[in-house]
C-alpha cells in the first residue's frame, strides 16, 4: 500500500491510499478518483517528502503514534461516520432523486417552501445552483442509482 497526498482542481488537500502506484495512475487517467470535499473528478498528486526508513543498526525507538495510525482503523472510523450522516439525511431530508436541481431552483425563488432535500445533480448542474446562489454539497457516498 502507498499513501499519496493529493488535491484537486479547486485546491482541496486530502490523502488517500493506493495499491500502488499504478493503481492511482490507473484510476487518475479514467477520472475514478473524486475529491472528497467538491466531488472533482481533476485530481493530482501534491508535492510530498518521501518517507525513509531507519538504517540498520540505529538505536529503537519507540514508534509514535497516534490511536488511529492504523489506516484500516481510520477507514473504519470514517465509514462509520458516513453511514451516521446518511441516516441522519434520510431522516431530517426528502429524497427528490434526477429532480433535486428544480426542486432546489424552485425553492430558491420562492416557488415551493423551503425544506432539506437530497438528490441527485451532475457536476455541471451542482456548479450552476452554486453559481446561482443555491447552496449545494456533494454527499461522501454514492447514489443508489449509481450503485453496480
Amino acid at each position: 500500500m502507498i499513501k499519496f497526498s493529493l488535491n484537486c482542481e479547486n485546491s482541496h488537500s486530502f490523502d488517500s491510499w493506493f495499491k500502488s502506484s499504478d493503481a492511482f495512475e490507473s484510476l487518475s487517467s479514467t477520472q475514478m478518483l473524486s475529491c472528497p470535499i467538491c466531488g472533482s473528478s481533476v485530481v493530482g498528486k501534491s508535492i510530498m517528502a518521501p518517507r525513509i526508513g531507519k538504517h540498520q543498526g540505529a538505536a529503537d525507538e519507540p514508534a509514535q503514534t497516534s490511536p488511529t495510525a492504523d489506516p484500516t482503523e481510520r477507514n473504519a472510523n470514517l465509514e462509520k461516520a458516513i453511514v451516521k450522516l446518511k441516516l441522519e439525511v434520510e431522516r431530517t431530508s426528502d429524497y427528490v432523486g434526477r429532480r433535486f436541481v428544480e426542486e432546489a431552483r424552485a425553492m430558491h425563488s420562492g416557488e415551493l417552501p423551503s425544506r432539506s432535500i437530497y438528490g441527485e445533480a451532475r457536476m455541471h448542474e451542482a456548479r450552476e445552483l452554486a453559481e446561482e446562489g443555491i447552496g449545494v454539497m456533494p454527499l461522501p457516498w454514492l447514489s443508489a442509482t449509481n450503485t453496480n
